[in-house]
C-alpha cells in the first residue's frame, strides 16, 4: 500500500496526515500522540475513526498540526484521519458518515464589529 494524504480543518486548526501501513503509531509534529495530547479525552477523539473501523493497529499515521487550540486540533485531526481512511477503502465511508466523522464542522469565531466591544455585546445604552 502506498501512503495516503488527507487534510482536516476545524476552527483555526489545520491537520495534514500521511497514512501508511504499520503497527498503529500516531506521530504528531514529531512527537507521539500521548505526549502531544496528554488528555485521554483528546486521545479518544483522535482515535474515534480508527476505533469505528477496528483499524487501531493497521496504520502508522504521521501528522502535521498547525493553528488553533488543542480541542480544535484534535477534531481537525479526527476529520483528516477519517478522510484518509476513506481514500484507502471507499466502502468505509458510510460507517464513518453515520458516526459524523466525515462532516467538517463549519462553526468558527464570529468577527468583532466596529463600535462594539465584542461580536455581539453592545456598549451600555444611555437614554440621557
Amino acid at each position: 500500500m502506498e501512503k495516503v494524504n488527507a487534510v482536516g480543518r476545524r476552527k483555526a486548526a489545520i491537520a495534514r496526515v500521511i497514512v501508511g501501513e504499520g503497527n498503529g503509531a500516531i506521530t504528531i509534529n514529531k512527537r507521539p500522540l500521548e505526549v502531544y495530547f496528554p488528555s485521554s479525552i483528546l486521545q479518544y477523539i483522535v482515535k474515534q475513526p480508527l476505533n469505528t473501523l477496528d483499524a487501531e493497529s493497521k496504520y502508522d499515521i504521521n501528522v502535521y498540526l498547525d493553528g488553533g487550540g488543542y480541542k480544535g486540533q484534535a477534531e481537525a485531526l479526527r476529520l483528516a484521519i477519517a478522510r484518509a481512511l476513506v481514500k484507502i477503502n471507499p466502502e468505509d465511508k458510510h460507517a464513518l458518515r453515520v458516526e459524523g466523522f466525515m462532516t467538517r464542522d463549519p462553526r468558527a469565531v464570529e468577527r468583532k464589529k466596529p463600535g462594539q466591544p465584542k461580536a455581539r455585546k453592545r456598549f451600555q445604552f444611555s437614554k440621557r
